[in-house]
Order: structure tokens, then sequence, then C-alpha cells
């Protein structure tokens, strides 16, 4: 590719809304365009791009023996309905209406879909089946940002497994997990396994893939003593053993006018928050739920959703809780509370002569002892996991990492099979309903999440495996016919060994041309310019090391190729 033919619209300046360091570089590498709020186009240099990342994908999927399909984008709400997930996906679903009057749905994802299909395999031979597709996902952000890391319209590799019995569904999912790990790995991805939260999804075991990075909005718990690691969704630690004294043997009222938070209480009162009981509600599908959890430790609605498997759950609002408490919040405790119901965090457990609200305005209880005094229904782990707590493992001291999503491996059981009805000849003649796992990666989140790992003050530094062109010929004084001649050359020869070679062309400054090759990140640039032909040399620089040398002419189409094999 020449690049006077090439559609790079690159920028000088930074756009003004970018916030991330992919959204940025990308916008001024020339590779994507903003068409609205979480909707992108993506331009011939991201092209290229996302589909390397693509072939990386394809390659390992092929390896474990994934079939690839294509499915349709557009579905029709029946089979939602069925499945349940019309209702609690909520508004991040796209929904329309056909001329007919018809609804459907722009997919989110496609474990519904791929179940139909399902309902054609007949026997326990037939499986197990592993089948993926690449296809666009829809989902309406709330606040879509960051460039392409969260958006309302992107390409999602997903998977799906089908087995007879649980082992089988073992083997699919370890077979996934390895195969994820060599793709994050090619990509040049640095990609922690944590356990994590199904969600919406639904099933039993989930591990993400989350990426280092300050642009991220996911928070990861790991332990550097050991390989425990677990999205804050479902991270937890081990808590020290705490000795209460044993307290009056009734709660006392005492009067806390202007203590409405656990911070006043604490100043004005002199009760430290892990002495104090954070009293939470929460409408949880559509019954008030008291929520208690050490006043030093903050709630994690997922947590709750996944002990209740809930489908919907938010905060109360003012007017439901004076109705149903009769006080406000900052008052609150579950002492004394019948007809509601009420669950602990494990780490309120055993607590005695602990401090609550008195569900009285500027009143609170103190010595209350959290098992003789509530009538606490279920317990639970619903608290968030801090930087410095003893890992739940080996007790070292845990890490809080800011993290980006980029694949997501679930065992989903025969939620789905179960729902839509899938069942196939069992080996004794009885009929058996598949177990499935559902696992995916976002393709333009990978490619986003690999430029903020691989940048730098100058632009971005791409994988070889990755990278739009593997090399740039950059000529320097286009009308003198030897440096034509000698750039012509090199790029043919590049070309027939099968280098990604792109050959700057263009009537530019030299200053201008490094630039350009140095934003859109191309891992080397061979400078052809007639004061090194002079000598009977070129220049060949490697991106990510700035480092230059000078190589023979001759020898120069060969030592790119060695550092093009060294680098993948």
């Amino acid at each position: 590719m020449r690049w006077s033919q090439l559609y790079v619209p690159t920028l000088r300046e930074d756009p003004a809304d970018a916030d991330a360091v992919s959204h940025r570089l990308l916008v001024r590498g020339g590779f994507v365009r903003q068409l609205m709020a979480g909707h992108y186009s993506l331009l011939p240099l991201a092209v290229r791009v996302r589909a390397r990342i693509m072939d990386i994908i394809r390659e390992e999927m092929t390896a474990i023996g994934a079939q690839e399909f294509v499915l349709p984008a557009m579905h029709p709400a029946e089979i939602w309905q069925r499945s349940g997930r019309w209702e609690v996906m909520g508004e991040e679903m796209f929904r329309l209406k056909d001329r007919k009057g018809a609804d459907l749905a722009l997919g989110m994802t496609h474990e519904e879909i791929f179940t139909v299909l399902s309902q054609e395999l007949r026997s326990y031979r037939d499986l197990p089946q592993l089948w993926y597709q690449f296809q666009t996902k829809f989902r309406d952000e709330a606040r879509p940002k960051s460039g392409l890391l969260r958006v309302r319209e992107f390409t999602m590799k997903d998977s799906y497994s089908f087995d007879v019995e649980p082992a089988g569904l073992d083997r699919s999912f370890d077979l996934h997990r390895a195969a994820y790990e060599r793709i994050f790995a090619r990509l040049g991805l640095p990609a922690i396994a944590v356990q994590a939260s199904s969600g919406s999804m639904g099933g039993s075991t989930s591990v993400e893939f989350m990426s280092p990075s300050e642009a991220g909005e996911d928070l990861v718990v790991r332990c550097p003593g050991c390989d425990y690691a677990a999205n804050t969704e479902k991270a937890t630690s081990a808590l020290p053993v705490v000795v209460d004294a044993p307290g009056p043997d009734a709660p006392e009222r005492f009067d806390t006018p202007e203590a409405r938070t656990i911070e006043e209480l604490t100043r004005r009162h002199d009760v430290p928050a892990e002495r104090q009981i954070k009293t939470l509600v929460y409408v949880v599908d559509g019954r008030l739920t008291l929520i208690l959890v050490r006043g030093d430790h903050n709630l994690v609605e997922q947590k709750l959703s996944d002990t209740l498997a809930a489908s919907a759950v938010r905060p109360a609002t003012a007017e439901e809780i004076q109705a149903a408490l009769g006080a406000s919040p900052g008052s609150l405790g579950a002492v004394g509370v019948t007809g509601l119901p009420v669950l602990a965090d494990e780490a309120l457990r055993g607590r005695t002569d602990m401090t609550t609200g008195a569900n009285t305005d500027g009143v609170h209880l103190r010595g209350v002892s959290v098992e003789r005094d509530i009538a606490v229904q279920r317990w639970a782990d619903l608290r968030e996991v801090t930087a410095g707590e003893p890992c739940p493992r080996c007790g070292t001291p845990l890490e809080v990492v800011v993290t980006i999503e980029v694949g997501h491996i679930f065992k989903l059981g025969r939620k789905y099979t179960e729902t839509l009805g899938v069942s196939v000849l069992g080996p004794d003649g009885g009929r058996v309903v598949p177990i499935m796992g559902s696992y995916g990666i976002g393709v333009e989140r990978a490619l986003a999440s690999i430029v903020e790992t691989h940048h730098d003050e100058k632009g971005i530094v791409w994988p070889v495996s990755v990278a739009p062109f593997e090399v740039a010929v950059v000529v320097l004084g286009g009308s003198d016919e030897k440096v034509t001649e000698t750039a012509e050359s090199l790029y043919r020869r590049l070309r027939g060994e099968r280098v990604d070679v792109l050959m700057d062309d263009r009537d530019e400054r030299p200053g201008v041309k490094f630039r350009d090759v140095e934003l859109i990140g191309i891992p080397y640039r061979i400078t052809v310019g007639a004061r090194g032909l002079a000598e009977g040399t070129v220049e060949v620089t490697t991106r990510a090391t700035g480092e230059t040398r000078s190589v023979p002419v001759a020898e120069a189409a060969e030592h790119v190729r060695k550092l093009l094999t060294a680098a993948v």
C-alpha cells in the first residue's frame, strides 16, 4: 500500500472530548471517527488492526475445534421472552417494531439464538459442539465514553459450548480459558483471569479477563502472594476476628440530632465507623429489603443481586423509606423491625455492643447485639473488599487494580436449553438436556485496550501481531531518481516476502512523515534518503525502542524480516 493512496486523516492536536489515551490516539491517528455517542466509524487503519485481531482469535478458536457461524443481529422478541430476559435486560436492550407491529430487538448477545439452532441436535453422539461467531452487538449504554472502550455498537466474538454432562462442560470451559490466555498473549495484551459474577447471563462459574489500565471502570482485587484474583463484584477477604465487649442487656437510645452520616456519628459522638451498623434500604424484585453492613464497609450491589438471584435491584426512595420505617436516611436501623426481609453481611455476624439508627430521626441505639436484637433472615458476603485486607487464601495484603474487561467466560448450565426445550437422545435411550457455556471477547474493546497498554508520548506502539502495517518505507527526496528506485525495490522485495509494508511516497517534509509513522505506530521504519545512499545504507528504526541502525541496502529487507520474526 502507498500512503498517497491511503485514507489516513491524522490530526496534530488531541480531540477535545477524548478522555482515554486510546480514544485520543485512535482519533489523532486517523483510525476512527465518531458518528454519535457510542457509535464509531472504523477507518482503513482500524479495519486492518481489527482484521488481525479477528484472525488471531479465529486461529485459536479453530485450534480447539470451534466452528464459525454468522447469526442475525436482529431478533424476534418471542425468543427473549421465553428465556425471561426480555424484561431482565431492561433499558440496555434496543427494541423496535417492524411494519406489522411485531416486537424485535437488536441483539445484545446470542445465547438464545444459538440455543434455538441447537434444537436440531439429535443425539449425545452429536456432542460436544463448540460454535462461535463475530457479530455486531447493540447495548444502549447510559453513558458511552472513552472511545471504543464503552460503546453502544461493537463486534463481539461470542462462542457457545454444548455438552452432555458437567464433565464435558468443564472440558469446554478449560479449552476456552486456555485459548483466551493464548489470544491475549498473542495480542500483546496483559490480562488477569479473575473470579466474576455471571450477572444477567446466569450460570455458575464465571471468569473475566481483565487488562490493567487507568482508563478502566472495573476494579480487580488480586493477591501478590498467590494466584487469588477476583472482580470486586465477587472478591472477598479474611477479616481479623473482633472480640467485642458484651454491652448492656438491651439497646440504649441516645440523641444524635446533628449526626446523619457514619462520619458525623464518629466525629460528634466518638463512635468508630467499624462499630456502627449501616442500614441500607433496597427494593429487590419489588419488595422493600433491609441490608446491613459494617459502618466502614460498602455494599456491592451485584453481590446483593447474586445472593438473592434478583432480577431488579434499586435503592429505595426517601418516601418509600419513610413510609416503611418512619424515619429518614441517617437514622435507620433494623432493631425491632418485623415484616421486612433483613440481610446482613458476614462481617457483622456475632458482633455485640454496636451502634445503629433507632428509626426515629435524630436518635440512635448503642449496645446492639446483632444476633440478639435484629431478626436477620440471611447472612451473606455483601461488602466491597479494599486494598490491604488479608487474602482469603494466604493472608497477604490484597491489591486493588483498575482494569478493562477484555473477555468473559461462563458456565451457563442448562438455563437456556431447558427454557427453550432442547434435548438429545442419551446413551441409555432417555432424553438428555445439553449443558452450555458462553464465552465472549469484544473485538474493538481489545483493539483500544492494546493502545492503552502500548503507547508513548509520540503515539501508538502496535505489537507486530496486530499492527496495521509491519514496516513503513519512508522516502526522503522523491525527486531523486536513485532514492525512488531504491525505495521501490525495497518495497517490492518486502511485499514479495509477504511483509505487510506501507510506502510513504507523499510529497511531505521528513518531520511530517516521521511524526505520522510514529503516531500510527508502525513497528519498523526504513528510511531511504540521498545521504544514506551515498554510503550505500538505509536507516532502520524500531518504533518500540526508538533505536536506529544504518544497514546496507542489500541487507535491509532481510534485516527487517529477522526483526519481524523475532518480534512475533
